[in-house]
Order: structure tokens, then sequence, then C-alpha cells
């Protein structure tokens, strides 16, 4: 399935401080995740997700340190900050907004089946 790239840009941010809310992670680790909540409807890419991690970094919602793999090669883990945890139950307040409203909207209309347009 084809999510809008809009879409996807706006539920980044929420989408990778709850991931990181469960606890530490690196990125193959959270692209992975993303495509297991999404039921593999969102095939994220690196070159989407580094950029989203460095800005929430700069941002100060998660913080980075270097580990190692169980094989001994380098990887960076992410793990969110109480400034990431404050920022992420601000989204989910806003997301809630977002929700009902769309809910509201969507009542009246034919529900969407598998091949027609949403």
């Amino acid at each position: 399935m084809y999510i809008d790239k809009d879409l996807v840009a706006a539920s980044a941010t929420p989408l990778v401080l709850g991931i990181l809310a469960d606890g530490e992670s690196y990125g193959y680790a959270i692209l992975k995740r993303v495509r297991e909540l999404s039921s593999g409807r969102m095939q994220w890419t690196d070159g989407m997700l580094y950029p989203l991690l460095h800005r929430l970094e700069r941002s100060g919602y998660v913080a980075a340190s270097w580990g190692s793999s169980d094989t001994g090669r380098r990887r960076k883990h992410y793990a969110i900050t109480a400034a990431g945890h404050a920022a992420l139950a601000e989204r989910r307040s806003q997301w809630a907004v977002v929700a009902d409203a769309l809910d509201q909207v969507w009542r009246g209309l034919p529900p969407v089946t598998a091949g027609s347009p949403a």
C-alpha cells in the first residue's frame, strides 16, 4: 500500500518517539519495528530514518550513544530523553484531536474496501 509522503512525514516523529519510549534501539531495529507495527504496509528507508533521528537528537528529544552488536560491530543506539517524553505526550494529544476530527468526518462516508480509493 502506498502511503502519501506528507502522512509519513507527519507520523514519523511520534512513531519513532513512541518506539523509543519502549526502550533504547538502533536504526535497523526501528525500521523493522515500523514495518511490524504497520503489518508491512510502511516501508521506511535509511534515507528517511537517519535524518529524522539526527533532527530529534539536535532537538534534545533523543540521546545517542555508541554500542556494539552481538557480532561486535559498532552501532549507534538511540534513547528517548525527558524532553522527548514531553514531546511525545504533546504529539499524542495533537493526534487524538486530529483522529477524532477525521473519525467524525469519515463516519458518514461509505466504508473503504480493498482496492477502493480511500
